[in-house]
């Protein structure tokens, strides 16, 4: 198990460079089974859980070449049946979070699907009722099987059918679209997610010969067709990591430009990292933060205690209440942290505590945070990475504190985030992997 060493209290200078968005690329790769035709892949980050999807492809059957940095081709031809029903591919499946969606590409197109319960992060509950449910209607058949732990998904020819999800889930949305494009008849996706990695699946989608229309609503018509072709595609900027760079910022006092972030498809984080206090420019598409020496959190209009909350697109993304609510510690007033989606997530903030943040954990949805005001420094600790998103939060308020911190179990940190340290260090942080 590695570990990080963060030296705190250095201020960053310079530029950043996002990496590609991890959330849009889990869906991406998945799609590129639904043609046997080459399709290339662009902004791919290297990260742990994309890695592993990929892998996951190659013993799979499909012909992966890289053709850059970060770009790959796949080319889903010869996929092996046989290895999709072994205990070896289940096993994997159980431990990759993004393996769920398999499951609508390999039903559509060869009527058929085993998966085992998908792994991940622990942050509380992540039903697939969404995912079932929905491709049910398009007329697939869901058996469990309790002695092997695994769902057997089976379909001679899916349909078209109106449905109405009872939630707006990203991924359950992106498996029941693959599995729709190739039905027979027409599908109505009501409640659909519209999340910019949702947009940009469904856009990849038609450039390989699918009847998509309304992407970017939450009303989404699928007219299905006999088979899709290859495509190129291009991966958004990850706007988890654009986030995580202005509260960065923001919480070592530093002056940093993160460099081609895709603005328009930042949606509401800018504004909402501004009711923080921190002042951040739009220069084209880059993103500039200047150092500040102080950020003082707005109130709401009647004088009450801002609270941020998360919610579905084109709401705040839950995966960077975490990151503010650490940016919150060193701010000036005091914040309600509202995680609505997750109820887990929150549990980190008793490591923040024990270096010193001043955080009320209400219950596991809730936290209020008063700011210290750069009063005084958060103190170095030993910490462990319960997830992704809460282990680049407590880098940050590492990077920040007086002293020397630990973080643990950092592979968490590694499935999401490309090189971490090495990008940080490049523009003055000081954080050693052991």
């Amino acid at each position: 198990m590695a570990s990080f060493v963060i030296e705190g209290g250095h201020r960053l200078c310079g530029e950043i460079h996002p990496q590609g968005a991890k959330n849009e690329v889990l869906q991406i790769i998945c799609a590129t089974l639904l043609t046997s035709e080459e399709v290339t892949v662009n902004n791919i980050p290297d990260i742990l859980d994309v890695n592993n999807l990929i892998q996951l492809l190659r013993e799979m059957g499909v012909t992966v070449a890289k053709k850059s940095i970060d770009s790959y081709s796949f080319k889903a031809e010869n996929v092996d049946l046989a290895y999709l029903e072994s205990d070896e591919f289940l096993k994997k499946c159980s431990s990759l979070r993004g393996s769920v969606m398999l499951i609508g590409p390999m039903v559509a197109r060869f009527g058929k699907a085993l998966i085992s319960k998908p792994g991940g992060d622990k942050i509380g509950r992540r039903r697939l009722d969404t995912h079932f449910v929905g491709i049910q209607a398009l007329g697939a058949d869901f058996r469990y099987d309790e002695e092997r732990g695994i769902y057997e998904i089976t379909a001679d020819k899916l349909r078209g059918n109106y449905m109405l999800l009872d939630e707006a889930s990203v991924t359950g949305t992106a498996n029941i679209v693959m599995a729709a494009v190739l039905a027979k008849g027409t599908t109505t996706i009501y409640n659909a997610a519209c999340e910019p990695y949702l947009q940009q699946l469904c856009r990849l989608l038609n450039h390989m010969g699918a009847k998509i229309s309304g992407i970017a609503s939450n009303l989404l018509t699928i007219e299905g067709v006999e088979a899709l072709h290859g495509a190129q595609h291009t991966v958004l900027p990850d706007m988890i990591e654009v986030g995580s760079f202005i509260g960065m910022a923001a919480m070592t006092k530093s002056e940093i430009t993160i460099k081609n972030v895709s603005y328009e498809n930042l949606g509401i984080i800018p504004e909402n990292f501004r009711r923080l206090g921190i002042k951040l420019e739009q220069r084209g598409d880059d993103i500039y933060v200047p150092a500040q020496e102080t950020y003082e959190i707005e109130s709401f209009i009647d004088g009450s205690i801002m609270t941020i909350a998360d919610a579905t697109w084109p709401g705040l993304t839950p995966d960077l209440l975490s990151v503010m609510l650490v940016v919150a510690t060193q701010a000036k007033g005091s914040v309600l942290i509202h995680q609505k989606m997750f109820e887990s997530r929150l549990f980190f903030v008793d490591k923040l505590i024990d270096m010193g943040a001043q955080i009320i954990l209400c219950d596991p949805h809730r936290a209020v945070v008063i700011g210290h005001n750069h009063g005084f420094k958060l103190r170095g600790a030993r910490m462990t990475s319960p997830d992704i998103r809460a282990g680049i939060a407590l880098l940050i308020a590492a990077m920040s504190a007086e002293g020397t911190s630990t973080i643990s179990n950092i592979e968490q940190i590694d499935r999401g985030y490309q090189n971490i340290e090495g990008r940080l260090n490049a523009i003055g942080a000081r954080i050693t992997r052991i």
